[in-house]
């Protein structure tokens, strides 16, 4: 499952639309240019895998996926808590590179979430979207569109990242402080579990 919640850009004071249904979150999407899908998940993938038991497990999507869309590297990102007395600095500096606004001019950004979670925020004609991805959940963000994505103050996902330009990530910069006017990663999730949990 995963969780779409829309507000006004004025701030979260203005709710818009709150949705867990797979259909209506992709539906919400789809103006955007957004690509929303849930692929099957493989249950026998440790949540820590590595890059070729990733490549392995989704091989048939992967190939799919490249095909639809012309993808020229894929490569597979994971960072989860461990007993390493350097992973607190890493999670800090590795949240910071994509908490602030920015925009690709070059490429999408195409996540496939294979394990955790973490939140896309898209800010777009007036509203800010925050879409909380889970395993299973692809999502993929047009370039030149707005957007931050928080991946919490004890980061665990393991996401398989998709790329048109050999370059990979490069992230334009707003400035703007919108990003700490809406609820972050930590807020959302607590909520989202407590859901769960009384559901």
């Amino acid at each position: 499952m995963t969780l779409l919640t829309t507000w006004s850009e004025s701030g979260p004071e203005t709710l818009v639309r709150r949705t867990s249904d797979p259909a209506e979150i992709a539906e919400a999407l789809k103006p955007l240019g957004v690509r929303y899908e849930q692929w099957p998940i493989r249950e026998d993938v440790p949540f820590d895998a590595d890059s070729a038991t990733v490549f392995a497990a989704y091989g048939p999507e992967i190939d799919k996926l490249n095909a639809e869309e012309g993808f020229t590297t894929v490569d597979v990102l994971g960072l989860h808590p461990s007993d390493d007395p350097e992973f607190p600095a890493k999670a800090k500096a590795a949240r910071e590179k994509f908490l602030q606004e920015h925009t690709h001019d070059d490429d999408d950004e195409v996540r496939f979430f294979v394990s955790g979670s973490g939140i896309f925020y898209l800010h777009v004609n007036g509203e800010v979207h925050a879409v909380y991805c889970e395993k299973g959940d692809l999502l993929g963000v047009p370039r030149g569109t707005t957007h931050w994505f928080d991946m919490g103050t004890r980061p665990s996902f393991t996401a398989i990242r998709f790329f048109h330009e050999e370059d990979g990530w490069i992230g334009n910069f707003t400035g703007s402080p919108i990003s700490a006017r809406f609820p972050d990663y930590d807020t959302i999730a607590a909520g989202y579990e407590a859901d769960k949990g009384a559901a």
